[in-house]
């Protein structure tokens, strides 16, 4: 007898703390437990043109934290955009603990226009302007409306991106450190779950709450353990990429026991503690001389630049030796812009062993 009543005890219980948890909104979208609704957050007219951000609320049917799952910052990273949106199809209130909110993109206007890193109709690219500001132009009050409505009310953030135009870059994830133990431990399993097999360790993005600039770094600065990660190159659709993305994003799920079934993780990644920028020092047709992945001695040549009829004005060396994380995808070149990435290799056993989540 005092089996079975403990048994109804324990269901009563569980009935009451579902009852108790209700229905989430987020903007027009709000789901009861048990639901999966879509829905979109208005962004008014300003300064310029108003927007309409599409999300997705994943309530549930058990308790749990709240994973906000966002991509499509910049329109033409394809990959996370449509890693989103399987993902989406992939989530089963049924089997979820907790809430799962789903941006699929964030920069409609650079999406339809075809605009590389920018928001066409601000020039202003969507993630170096976080916080934002309400007042502000369309990109700073998008920001604003992300940080109000999903960043300040999730317990975790993943920030899906991915080669742009431009851009062939190796996949990869950034961990931000922060002075907190707890919650980079936390974030640095969060990256070991998603599984891409190399990791930046970030420590000098800002620190300042109201000037965060980057939406991952958002939600660092507000306790929040985030992780950005990065797949796909040049504007590609390529199934690996948008699979490595997905299963990432439900094996940190697993990890913070919104799934069922435990996480598998990367045992042994490439951890990067620096990232080293090359730029054009001239403006002319780039043709690349490495490609994403591969290892630069300080001083190999990266690439080369002619002038429009053909004859080489400047060679791009790696100004350190380290891994190419990106190297730029198209001949288009003018002086100042990004050439490539590379990335200083780590210690294996940077940062700390990691925590449970609670």
């Amino acid at each position: 007898m005092k089996t079975i009543l403990f048994v109804l005890c324990l269901a009563a219980s569980a009935m009451s703390q579902e009852k108790d948890r209700g229905p989430f909104t987020v903007g027009s979208a709000t789901a009861s437990v048990g639901e999966r609704v879509s829905g979109l957050i208005p962004v008014e007219a300003g300064v310029d043109l108003g927007s309409d951000i599409p999300v997705v609320v994943v309530n549930g049917r058990h308790p749990g934290p709240v994973l906000a799952i966002m991509a499509g910052s910049h329109g033409t990273e394809y990959a996370s955009i449509v890693a989103a949106q399987q993902l989406i199809s992939l989530l089963n209130p049924e089997e979820i603990s907790g809430v799962v909110i789903v941006v699929p993109l964030i920069n409609i206007p650079s999406f339809m226009q075809k605009v590389p890193h920018l928001n066409p109709i601000d020039g202003k690219n969507l993630n170096r302007v976080y916080p934002g500001n309400l007042k502000g132009t369309q990109s700073e009050r998008i920001a604003y409306y992300i940080t109000s409505q999903i960043l300040e009310r999730a317990d975790h953030v993943i920030d899906m991106h991915g080669g742009d135009l431009d851009e062939n870059l190796r996949p990869n994830t950034i961990w931000t450190k922060t002075a907190n133990e707890k919650q980079d431990a936390i974030s640095r399993e969060m990256a070991l779950a998603f599984g891409l097999d190399t990791i930046i360790i970030s420590n000098d993005r800002p620190r300042d709450p109201m000037h965060s600039l980057y939406l991952e770094n958002t939600a660092t600065t507000r306790g929040k353990p985030s992780i950005t990660v990065e797949a796909g190159y040049a504007g590609t659709v390529d199934a690996d990429d948008v699979s490595s993305l997905v299963t990432g994003c439900l094996s940190v799920m697993r990890y913070l026991k919104m799934l069922p079934h435990p996480a598998t993780k990367v045992e042994h990644p490439v951890w990067i503690d620096h990232v080293l920028t090359v730029t054009a020092q001239d403006s002319g047709v780039f043709y690349p001389l490495v490609k994403k992945g591969t290892y630069a001695e300080k001083g190999m040549k990266l690439g080369y630049i002619t002038d429009v009829f053909g004859h080489t004005i400047y060679e791009s060396r790696a100004t350190g030796s380290g891994v190419v994380l990106y190297i730029c995808a198209v001949p288009s070149m003018k002086k100042g812009d990004t050439i490539a990435h590379i990335g200083t290799i780590a210690p294996p056993a940077a940062g700390a062993a990691g925590e449970e989540p609670k």
